[in-house]
């Protein structure tokens, strides 16, 4: 049950961090998902023990964990954007 929650959010956040990105219309709800989870673990990695919230990848799911993947999702974007094109929109 945990993987299929990971999924979803992990869908949810990648959408989100798309639209903020303005890259939604590039990719699928595929690449969504891999963003999201992706951006997820490396937030909870980097930041969440930094800011003291506990990962979402530790299924916990709380405003604070979303907003820190939300945050790792984004900037994994803006770091795709800034290789592929040589800036960050």
């Amino acid at each position: 049950m945990g993987i299929i929650i990971l999924l979803i959010v992990g869908g949810v956040i990648g959408w989100l961090a798309s639209l903020i990105m303005r890259t939604d219309a590039q990719q699928g709800i595929f690449l969504n998902i891999v963003v999201g989870i992706v951006g997820s673990v490396l937030a909870g990695l980097l930041l969440s023990p930094v800011l003291g919230t506990p990962p979402v990848t530790a299924g916990v799911i709380s405003l604070s964990t979303i907003v820190v993947s939300l945050l790792g999702a984004v900037v994994l974007l803006a770091a795709v954007n800034l290789i592929r094109r040589g800036s960050i929109r």
